[in-house]
């Protein structure tokens, strides 16, 4: 397995995958606009996506450059602490390559971006129920906020 950025040749095949993620999440399959949004990210490098490629070469076809997960990275800033953080906003495994470390591997190359870039932190969240996620989010250090209380104001389109 190997964990690179995205190239502009690998988003329709990543597309897939993020809408395997959205549906995940209780939103409607729509594979054209998940293929959208992705280009617009990666055109107007709004975001650092990294992508996860099997290196299984056992298989016919082999399946070495099959994506089998991603991270999507958004950058934003602390005034507090006058640096870069990253929010990693999403991070999936298509159910075939799970519990295999692909979501270790991504983590791990997600906090290696964000100490090239100087951040001083990556946030994230993930649902209460996710058990699995916190797990893995614990077992590499993140600390569950106990001091803050997170807001969201939902928008109508």
């Amino acid at each position: 397995m190997t964990i690179e950025l995205v190239r502009k040749e690998q988003l329709a095949e990543l597309a897939v995958l993020f809408n395997q993620y959205r549906i995940f999440y209780k939103q409607s399959s729509d594979l054209k606009a998940a293929k959208q949004f992705l280009e617009e990210r990666f055109q107007r490098q709004d975001s650092i996506i990294l992508v996860a490629k099997d290196g299984d070469r056992s298989t016919l076809p082999p399946k070495a450059d099959r994506l089998i997960g991603f991270t999507q990275l958004y950058p934003s800033f602390s005034s507090v602490s006058l640096k870069r953080i990253w929010i990693l906003n999403d991070l999936y495994v298509a159910e075939s390559a799970r519990h295999r470390g692909v979501a270790q591997r991504l983590m791990v190359a997600a906090e290696k971006h964000a100490r090239l870039t100087c951040a001083v932190r990556i946030v994230l969240s993930t649902q209460m129920t996710n058990t699995i996620a916190q797990k893995l989010y614990e077992s590499r250090g993140y600390i569950k906020d106990t001091e803050f209380l997170h807001y969201a104001l939902p928008l109508s389109p």
